[in-house]
């Protein structure tokens, strides 16, 4: 493989929460870097507003992004001849398009959380300077596997809770198989990502969102369905400068090829504790009612009314009795020393209600 005179990062996933961020963070490394953002075609507004922000806060690193309108579900990435070859120069390449939504169906999942994800390693294969994928995966490839699930592990005969989970799952098995044949990669699995802890910002509001909505729609009193053993069963949240953080830092490690880091908490909230967080942060008092998993999904699903009322999906539910807890031995040890840890929910919750009070309109769809 030969070694590119400058380098080239290529990005999926931008103008995304993640991508937008991310993309400064991997150019600041080189004064000689360039960015190209592969972006859906209804997405290019939106792309140039990102790279106008970039611009107002330093116009050399703006000019050294380009934005390539494709699409990660067609064949050749839907790029002219001229343009395929082009992304053929990328040197580095950030795989982080998906369909971040866990009401997606199957086919539209296959097409560009699996099938998306053949596709960039069929480009990455076509890379003759290519230095590294970086693949963004999700701790809940585990589905509902029971008990720990490390770093290593993947294929352990889990059942999922939805097809987001399934095809993300899938997507990484063939990370995983190029990786076996020599693609320099590496995995990054974060858990459930909410608002920035500094600032409350988030493009997106979806997980523990839902709930916080619920809870402001109520006067005085909320109640609270709880499924599940909210004593037992753990709620895993990172705030996303903590996933940003450590993408950049474990991205520039040379050893970190070849790994696969769980970007998630540690010593994650249980739901009991995690609901006295969202009491305290709301100035509410929760009334929790106790409710089977089950009957939760189906009174969403089936009877009429109640989806809008409350305005949680049932696909949510299952989040709040998820009985895997995710080992963080790689991304601990390759943390160590940088200043990069998760932050306890308590001490940035505030934020993200105050944010969400604020910013009622932001969306809670997933960029498709």
């Amino acid at each position: 493989m030969r070694r590119a005179a400058i380098a080239i990062h290529l990005f999926t996933g931008y103008p995304g929460f993640l991508g937008s961020q991310l993309l400064p963070r991997v150019l600041e490394r080189d004064p000689e870097a360039r960015a190209m953002c592969l972006v859906q075609k209804k997405f290019m507004g939106l792309a140039g507003e990102r790279v106008a922000q970039l611009r107002l806060a330093d116009p050399d690193m703006a000019r050294r992004v380009e934005i390539i309108a494709g699409d990660i579900s067609i064949p050749s990435l839907d790029l002219d001849e001229r343009t395929w070859a082009k992304v053929q120069e990328s040197t580095e390449i950030w795989h982080l398009a998906a369909v971040y939504d866990l009401s997606v169906s199957r086919d539209l999942g296959l097409l560009v959380n699996s099938e998306g994800t053949h596709r960039i390693l069929e480009l990455a294969q076509r890379c003759a300077a290519l230095d590294r994928l970086h693949y963004v995966s999700t701790c809940y490839v585990s589905g509902r596997y029971v008990g720990i699930f490390s770093e290593e592990d993947l294929e352990k005969g889990q059942t999922f809770n939805n097809y987001y989970e399934e095809t993300k799952y899938l997507a990484e098995i063939a990370v995983r198989e190029a990786m076996g044949e020599g693609l320099p990669a590496t995995v990054y699995r974060p858990s459930i990502v909410v608002g920035d802890s500094r600032s409350g910002e988030t493009q997106k509001y979806d997980g523990p969102y839902y709930v916080i909505r619920w809870i402001l729609r109520q006067p005085g009193a909320a109640v609270v369905p709880v499924v599940g053993d909210p004593r037992a069963t753990r709620v895993n949240l990172v705030p996303s400068d903590f996933v940003i953080d450590a993408i950049a830092h474990l991205s520039a490690l040379p050893h970190s090829v070849g790994r696969t880091y769980q970007l998630a908490d540690p010593e994650p909230l249980t739901v009991s504790d995690l609901l006295d967080v969202l009491g305290e942060a709301t100035g509410k008092r929760l009334l929790r009612v106790r409710v089977p998993r089950e009957v939760a999904r189906r009174a969403i699903d089936r009877v009429p009314g109640v989806r809008r009322l409350m305005g949680i999906p049932s696909a949510a539910i299952d989040y709040f009795a998820h009985p895997t807890h995710y080992a963080v031995t790689h991304a601990r040890a390759d943390l160590a020393g940088s200043g990069i840890e998760v932050p306890a929910f308590a001490s940035y919750a505030p934020r993200l209600v105050q944010f969400m009070r604020k910013n009622p309109k932001v969306d809670f769809g997933a960029m498709i």
